[in-house]
Parts: structure tokens; sequence; C-alpha cells
């Protein structure tokens, strides 16, 4: 299975190709199959998605599944983990000059 993705031009989303259209989800993505550079080159040329490119994934009862862990991570959407962001700089603390 194929499918197509790349990211909303607006907002910089993920998004996945439906057969008729762009969606958010995973989920509702369609496989493009042998049909993929031609779909590709149409909606990129039609400016409706940034940097379309086309992945392997598995069918699955719940949709279809990424076949790499980068694009299962893609699909998942953005994450917020608070132990990872970065602490505002400390007023006292001046400013380097290197």
């Amino acid at each position: 299975m194929k499918l197509l993705t790349g990211n909303d031009l607006v907002s910089g989303a993920v998004t996945w190709w439906t057969g008729n259209g762009w969606s958010l989800h995973v989920e509702d993505a369609a496989d493009v199959g042998e049909h993929g550079e031609a779909i590709l080159h149409a909606e990129e040329g039609a400016r409706r998605v940034n940097a379309p490119y086309i992945i392997d994934a598995l069918p699955t009862g719940d949709g279809p599944r990424p076949a790499h862990i980068k694009d299962r991570i893609r699909a998942l959407g953005p994450t917020v983990r608070t132990d990872l962001t970065l602490k505002p700089a400390d007023p006292a603390a001046g400013d380097w000059i290197i």
C-alpha cells in the first residue's frame, strides 16, 4: 500500500491524500498505488500541499498504518512534552558575546 502525505501550506499540519482531497487523519488516507507520482505532481503544482511524498503503509482494521516509524510519528501529530521545553533565559545572567 502506498500513501501520499505532505504538509498543509497554511498551517504546516501533516496531511494525507484521501482520494479526493486532503485530511489531517491518516485513517482517511487512500492507497495511491501506481498513480501516486501523478497525484503528487498535480497536487504540488496546484499548490494545495507542500513537499508531498509517497510512503509505504500496511492496511489495518483501523485504517492504514505507515510502515516506517518516522511516518508513524508524523501521523500522530504534534506532541508537547514539558520536560523537553527550553527554559526561559535568566535576565540576571546578562548577554554573552563570544
